[in-house]
């Protein structure tokens, strides 16, 4: 039986919401477990042993306005009993921030303690730099449905099997 699992995402456009939605129908996760960060409180997070997070990077790579506010309540909680594993969207075009949204993410709740997992590879995108490769390791999904949308499905599907491993 799995964890109790929340998506929380950060959408300006309704991509990142489209592939939470991805996610939740991979693991049968509830409609009512996810949860739109721009009308979400950081409390909300309090019932799930597992915290799926995710944002899309925009401008010169930053953060999805409504997850960079989130994640300052967030980041403010102990997330020592918490698992959280991170996805993001973008485009590879903007290939010196490519997917950055995954990596601040991950930095910014670094210091709360979660224990991250589910990371994933980059392969068969082509960038310069991104914020989600952390030290040799992509720490999350990344997705680009600008330049890859054919590959959207079985990238979340293949990562939902990495979820189900770690947690189950």
């Amino acid at each position: 039986m799995m964890k109790k699992t929340g998506i929380f995402y950060g959408t300006t456009t309704g991509t990142t919401k489209e592939v939470a939605e991805y996610i939740a129908s991979e693991l049968g996760i509830s409609a009512t477990d996810i949860h739109n960060v721009a009308t979400s409180a950081p409390t909300d997070i309090a019932p799930y042993d597992v915290l799926i997070i995710g944002a899309s990077t925009w401008g010169s790579g930053d953060l999805q306005e409504d997850m960079a506010d989130w994640l300052d309540g967030v980041s403010a909680i102990d997330l020592r009993n918490k698992e959280v594993a991170i996805f993001g969207c973008g485009d590879e075009s903007m290939n010196d921030t490519f997917c950055n949204s995954v990596g601040e993410i991950y930095h910014r709740l670094h210091d709360a303690h979660p224990e991250f997992i589910a990371p994933f590879n980059n392969k068969g995108y082509n960038y310069t730099h991104s914020e989600s490769d952390v030290k040799g390791m992509v720490v999350g999904l990344c997705i680009d449905n600008v330049n890859h949308p054919d590959e959207t499905m079985s990238r979340v599907r293949e990562w939902c099997e990495i979820i189900k491993s770690e947690i189950s």
